[in-house]
Parts: structure tokens; C-alpha cells; sequence
């Protein structure tokens, strides 16, 4: 009988990277995040993944195989996006600096799990100047370890993945010795506006395409105090934005599909910007940069910039400012930004803009991931293999936990500092905070 691969999610955050394999065949087993707001949203989504809210420095090979109930079954592949620095300190090899410590816990727990296959993830930036020292060393402590890198190591852009975004990561495809190397994925696309590539790619979705036909959140006077409501007012999507829908042939690709509200407008939290704030969105040409707010306004026919993450509340909890909307004088939702990264409408984030931004601005696109993972699903030999059962997602109250609420959820220590709601974000009612935490354990 034929069994989907394993694979093991490493920095998870809200799942972009769990997803895109899951659509692809794999059966994400564990995922390992040390944010417990993360963890919450990852755990709404994917309801029959294990969580393991730790962080990897304190966490053995040993310890993922026990919580995910897998025993002694081979592990596939381990993917994942450590933090780092990639510095070196002179006359210290770069992994040897304890700012690059995590990525020193990611090959330790790949070795660890005798994975058969690795993916890891990271900035553009690594490849550049010295950082790049840091790269080869990586290298080099891998295939000591038993594993070949598909050389050279490449730097993909989603917006030639189906994406409409630009928006460039580094990707490192490993396999260990004796096993075949996936390759790359070829682009498909070549991002609105390229034309002197139009002959040999066509032209992906624009943000017009992945937003058209999402109601107006600001016709909705719930959006002021909630992050979702029911709306019957959709438009006709593109055929990119059927896919997100879930109306589109195959839009569940070999993922198992959800139980949800397709009616549902979520993730959809709106913005009070004052009618100055308005007037300078409105004199903003698209594809430019308001001034002052030093927001890009989204053009219609091209493709979104590329949205970051912001930082958590250890590093000033800054927001990532989210584009200017094409169409309305406003800066678009949280389920704007996941329809720019590809994420379909059932995918649910955290109620607060500032959390639920940060969780999109981290992932890596789930399109692109998912086309990662074909080439390891091939490599393998294997085919993709549809689930039969669909899955109920979690308790919404799980998206609405404040990080102490969280941290309490899953009995863990708060490791991050609470943000300084100063800007005014909504704030659960107490019951509310007090049944998150009462949800059932053992998830």
C-alpha cells in the first residue's frame, strides 16, 4: 500500500512552506516553532499536525519522533527557514558564531532524524559577499554528515512560480549520499510587465487577478471590531483567484482538503486612516511610493512588492507597512496580502493585523513551496497520492490568543515580549482569552 512521505517542519511560523508540501503529497508530522501566537495559527490550520512549541536549541531528533507519534518510521525530509545572521567573526568560521546558532540546531536535527532529504530556506542576502563563507561552510558540514547539495545553490523569485509578487529566497535542496538530487523547479511565469520575456514564459497573475473579486472590506462595519464576517457580494475570480477559492479544477492539488465557509470573508481586519492619510493614497500613482507614509500603491496590471514581516516585540515590534490597495484609498488587508502570497481563502491567520501581517510577511509562498516539493516528491520516485478524508479545521479560537494567553495554551514560557498596543489593536474581551486557554489540551 502505497504511504505519503514524512516530512518535518522546522521554524514553521504559520505554515506557508507545511502547506505548499502537504499540497504536493507530504504528510507534515511535526512542526516546530518557539512563538506560541505561531504556533496557535499552525495548529487552526493544520489540526492533525503536531505541534511542538520549543525552541530547536533544546530540542533532539529523539524528542520530534515522540511527540509526533511516528517511532522508528523513516523520515523523508526536513524542511525549514532558520534565523540568521550569517556573519563571521574574524578568525572564527562563520557557523561558529553564535548569532548563526540556530542554523547549527537545523543540520544537528536533520542528522539527528536521518532524514532522507533536506530543504532549507533563507534570505537573498546569504549569498552575497561574505555571507557567503557561511554558505560554503554549510556545505561543507552537510556533506560531512552525508548529504550532496544540488550545486549551484539558487536564489527563486515567487513571481515566476504563479505568484504575484516579487519577492526572492534562498533555496538549499539536499539528499542524503546515494539518493537522487531533486532539481530545481523550472519558472513558469514571468511577472506582469517583463515583456521582453513574454516569449518564453507567459505572464503571471497580476494583483488585480488575485484581488478582483474580494468584497470591499471596508462595506462591512463588523470588520471595525472582528476580523471576518459572511459576504455574499464575491466577485468573478481569475482563474488564479478560483484557485484560492477552491472552485478551480485541482485547487486542492494532493493537499487534504478543508471543512470551512467558502462564504466567509476572513483574515479581513480593517485600517482607520484619517482623511489626510486618505487624500495622500489617492494622490499616489500606482506602482509609486506615497512619500510620507513611504507605502507602495499596488498597480492593478503588475505585481505587489515584496511584503515583509516586520519584527516581534524583542526587536521594537515594528510594522511592516502593508501596501496601498489599487483600487480603494486604503492599505490592503490581511487577506489581501494572502491572496499576494498565494495562500487560498481557507487558510486563516491571527485576528490582529500586526500579528496576522507578520505571519504572511515570514512564509515562504505556498505555490512555491509547493513546486519545491514536487521535485523532492520526484526525486523520490513517488507520485502524488490524493487524500480520501477531509479535515476539519480548528477552534477559531485559537487565531484570537494574546501572546501570554498563548504562551499559557501550550504551558510554555513567554520567550517573546508582548507588544505595546499603543496603535490602538483590538484586544480579545477576557472570556474570550480565558476559553482559548481552556480549549482541549493534547493537540
Amino acid at each position: 500500500m502505497y504511504c505519503r512521505p514524512i516530512a518535518v517542519d522546522l521554524f514553521s511560523g504559520a505554515g506557508g512552506l507545511s502547506l505548499g508540501f502537504e499540497q504536493a503529497g507530504f504528510d507534515v508530522v511535526a512542526a516546530v516553532e518557539v512563538d506560541p501566537i505561531h504556533c496557535a495559527t499552525h495548529k487552526f490550520n493544520f489540526p492533525e499536525c503536531t505541534v511542538i512549541p520549543r525552541s530547536v536549541e533544546a530540542l533532539t531528533g529523539l524528542d520530534i519522533r515522540k511527540a509526533s507519534g511516528i517511532g522508528c518510521k523513516p523520515v523523508d525530509l526536513v524542511f525549514g527557514g532558520p534565523p540568521c545572521q550569517g556573519f563571521s567573526l574574524i578568525g572564527k568560521r562563520a557557523l561558529d558564531d553564535p548569532r548563526n546558532n540556530l542554523v547549527r540546531h537545523f543540520l544537528r536535527l536533520v542528522t539527528e532524524l536521518s532524514a532522507s532529504y533536506f530543504l532549507f530556506e533563507n534570505v537573498k542576502g546569504l549569498t552575497l559577499g561574505r555571507h557567503r563563507q557561511f554558505l560554503q561552510e554549510l556545505v561543507s558540514e552537510f556533506s560531512r554528515a552525508g548529504y550532496r547539495i544540488r550545486l549551484p545553490w539558487r536564489v527563486l523569485n515567487a513571481a515566476q512560480y504563479g505568484v504575484p509578487q516579487n519577492r526572492e529566497r534562498l533555496f538549499i535542496m539536499g539528499a542524503k549520499s546515494g539518493l537522487p538530487l531533486p532539481n530545481y523547479p523550472d519558472a513558469i511565469t514571468m511577472p506582469c510587465g517583463k515583456k521582453f520575456a513574454m516569449t518564453l514564459f507567459p505572464s503571471g497573475p497580476s494583483c488585480r487577478d488575485a484581488l478582483g473579486d474580494i468584497p470591499d472590506a471596508e462595506r462591512f462595519p463588523e470588520l471595525a471590531v472582528d476580523d471576518s464576517v459572511i459576504a455574499d457580494a464575491w466577485g468573478t475570480p481569475s482563474p488564479y483567484a478560483a484557485g484560492l477559492r477552491c472552485i478551480a479544477p485541482d485547487a486542492w492539488h494532493f493537499g487534504h482538503p478543508r471543512i470551512w465557509e467558502p462564504r466567509r470573508l476572513t483574515s479581513s481586519a480593517t485600517t482607520k486612516h484619517t482623511d489626510i492619510s486618505r487624500r495622500r493614497f489617492a494622490n499616489t500613482k500606482s506602482g509609486e511610493v506615497e512619500p510620507i507614509s513611504r507605502f507602495f500603491r499596488l498597480d492593478a496590471d503588475g505585481i505587489c512588492n515584496t511584503l515583509r514581516a516586520g519584527t516581534d516585540s524583542s526587536r521594537g515590534a515594528f510594522t511592516s507597512p502593508r501596501p496601498i490597495h489599487y483600487e480603494y484609498n486604503r492599505c490592503i488587508t490581511v487577506r489581501e496580502m494572502a491572496r499576494l502570497h498565494g495562500f487560498p481563502d481557507w487558510f486563516r491567520f491571527h485576528r490582529t493585523k500586526w500579528h496576522g501581517a507578520r505571519q504572511v510577511g515570514n512564509s515562504v509562498p505556498p505555490p512555491l513551496a509547493r513546486m519545491l516539493a514536487a521535485q523532492y516528491i520526484a526525486a523520490m520516485g513517488n507520485v502524488g497520492q490524493r487524500p480520501d478524508v477531509d479535515i476539519e479545521l480548528g477552534d477559531p479560537l485559537l487565531l484570537g490568543l494574546d501572546m501570554s494567553a498563548a504562551a499559557r495554551f501550550w504551558g510554555v514560557d513567554v520567550t517573546i515580549g508582548k507588544r505595546d498596543r499603543k496603535s490602538g489593536a483590538r484586544k480579545r474581551s477576557q472570556a474570550d482569552t480565558e476559553a482559548g486557554i481552556g480549549l482541549a489540551r493534547g493537540i
